[in-house]
């Protein structure tokens, strides 16, 4: 199935749940993007009874009825106590496997697309229920810019090229890669994939690319190898779990008590001037820490260890630039 054909779906089945009116199918031609691209009327009937007959095929019901004895034709609506799924019970790997593949909700590409269906409903007089997003609302977020593209990517088989941050060193690098997955560990998301610069399998964390991911080269050139374990890489192939790390830090007096329940109090350290105190704490998972730490803005002083200070110092900065230019644009307008 066609991306234009999954998103038009996806844009179908928001429209429908989202309204409590049955919709004909002339009206729904005039909502839900992608189908105001049909060349005729009997090219949109075509498209829309085969993507009809698509979701009845997915186990979606479609109602058909009329407003009123009125209406000249039939319409179409989703009632939400039938598609809405019922109380399930899974295990814990199962649940995590699901709240994985929920994060691509959340991807701005689907995010746009769903409150731009919602703003044509009511632009057209839909009578849209004001709970229905709230049916395939994520609850797993995926915020690093270059998720989309290196997704992308991946599915069209294309190489990509992007700077990257390293964990050890102020240096930016130029990276060239055979992406094969993208994939999250206790946390973070990853890219998977062939360096060409190291002609080597490696993986680099979503969050240390600056700036644009860039497409290279035809599409179709890269195929992930059979054998390949893309967790497994970025996990590490050892078994054994990873003992914690202890992290020191400042903390501001009276502020940050979330992060002092875990805490231990070493003692009171001034910190330009400032009074505070000297706390440690055991990070078990220390790659995804630095967004909490970073949470509490400058309440909060990574001492030590030297790579966690600088992975919160890189989100407080980058923090403070996407502010700053949210005022100028808004000084602009």
């Amino acid at each position: 199935m066609s991306t234009a054909r999954v998103e038009r779906l996806v844009n179908l089945v928001l429209c429908l749940l989202s309204t409590r009116q049955y919709l004909t199918a002339e009206r729904i031609r005039g909502i839900v993007p992608g189908y105001a691209d049909a060349p005729s009327a009997e090219a949109f009937f075509r498209m829309f009874e085969r993507d009809k007959a698509e979701l009845r095929d997915l186990g979606v019901p479609l109602e058909v009825g009329r407003n009123s004895v009125f209406d000249p034709a039939d319409g179409y609506r989703i009632a939400r106590r039938d598609y809405e799924l019922g109380d399930v019970d899974l295990e814990p790997d199962e649940a995590a496997a699901v709240a994985l593949a929920v994060r691509l909700w959340d991807s701005p590409e689907l995010t746009g697309a769903a409150h731009g269906a919602l703003l044509k409903l009511r632009a057209a007089g839909v009578d849209v229920d004001e709970t229905a997003p709230a049916a395939v609302e994520p609850k797993v977020r995926a915020s690093e810019p270059a998720f989309a593209p290196l997704l992308a990517a991946v599915q069209s088989g294309r190489a990509v090229s992007f700077d990257y941050r390293r964990l050890k060193g102020p240096d930016v690098l130029s990276r060239e890669v055979e992406p094969w997955g993208v994939v999250s560990w206790r946390g973070r998301w990853y890219v998977v994939g062939h360096d060409r610069g190291r002609a080597a399998p490696r993986c680099f964390r979503l969050s240390r690319i600056v700036g644009e991911v860039r497409a290279v080269g035809p599409a179709g050139v890269v195929r992930r190898p059979a054998d390949v374990d893309l967790l497994r890489l970025v996990a590490g192939s050892s078994d054994e779990p990873t003992p914690p790390t202890t992290a020191k830090l400042w903390v501001a007096e009276g502020r940050a008590h979330g992060l002092r329940r875990r805490a231990k109090p070493l003692g009171r350290v001034e910190l330009d001037g400032e009074p505070g105190d000297l706390l440690e704490v055991e990070l078990h998972f220390p790659e995804s820490a630095d967004t909490w730490i970073a949470g509490y803005g400058p309440d909060v002083v990574v001492l030590e260890p030297d790579t966690l200070r600088r992975s919160v110092t890189e989100l407080l900065l980058g923090a403070a630039g996407r502010r700053e230019g949210v005022v100028r644009e808004e000084s602009r307008s």
